[in-house]
């Protein structure tokens, strides 16, 4: 797995393909591997795929105390090979606007999956504090609770509660989901430049879809799509999710 410095110690990404670069943040509680191994080799053949684990997941380094954005977005902007396009799945999301607003140098194409401005209306809240409050307490009602709001209901029927419950979180999950609950991009969107597409997914119990399309008003010229899927669309709707990343990012 390659490596680079940064100021907090070390960042670990994983490098696939061949072509110009694509960079693909994971979200909370999850990590490089697990939100986008099964992706890479539908975007490997037109892209080099740069997928970072930021602090909290993975081997990259953790300086522990609270998560903040500046931080992850300087680990993920650590990664970058060469200036690239960039895709951010849910904090990933927030992460990635982050980097495309304060280094534009970087991004040449921005792509925000199931994301939110702020944290907008007492639905959101709720969601995320039952969610850190039972991966502070209870890891039993945590797994569960994680197909309940990540899925949509035909999806978790149809796979089975027992393998979406399965695995363990990773180390810094609480402290991710903590950073959710102090996203607010309403500063930093205004400062994004590059073409961006922003996919909501009318399905998403935890991110409603009201706040993708709310990020998506806030950033005049961003392109727009949704899909039936609940929140984690990655493993959901893989294919069609590939597609609407291929096609944006072919320009």
């Amino acid at each position: 797995m390659p490596t680079v410095g940064h100021a907090s110690g070390t960042v670990h990404y994983h490098r696939a393909g061949n072509g110009p670069g694509l960079v693909m943040v994971h979200g909370t509680g999850g990590d490089a591997v697990s939100n986008f191994a099964h992706l890479v080799p539908g975007l490997a053949d037109i892209r080099t795929v740069i997928t970072p684990d930021y602090a909290g997941s993975g081997q990259t380094s953790d300086p522990g105390g609270d998560l903040t954005l500046d931080l992850l977005a300087g680990q993920v902007a650590a990664a970058f090979e060469e200036p690239s396009d960039l895709v951010g799945f849910s904090l990933g999301a927030a992460v990635a606007a982050k980097v495309a607003a304060e280094r534009p140098e970087l991004v040449k194409r921005l792509v925000l999956i199931a994301g939110w401005t702020h944290l907008a209306d007492s639905r959101l809240e709720l969601g995320l504090r039952t969610w850190a409050r039972l991966a502070a307490t209870d890891p039993e009602s945590f797994a569960a609770y994680g197909p309940l709001v990540g899925f949509s209901p035909a999806y978790v029927s149809t796979v089975g509660a027992a393998a979406l419950m399965a695995g363990k979180p990773p180390h810094g999950t609480l402290r991710q989901i903590e950073l959710d609950l102090r996203v607010d991009l309403r500063d930093l969107l205004p400062q994004i430049t590059a073409p961006t597409l922003v996919v909501g997914n009318t399905l998403d119990h935890l991110i409603p879809v009201e706040h993708a399309r709310a990020l998506h008003a806030a950033l005049p010229g961003s392109q727009y799509a949704e899909l039936d899927s609940g929140h984690v669309v990655l493993h959901e709707r893989p294919a069609e999710i590939t597609a609407l990343i291929r096609g944006f990012i072919a320009g």
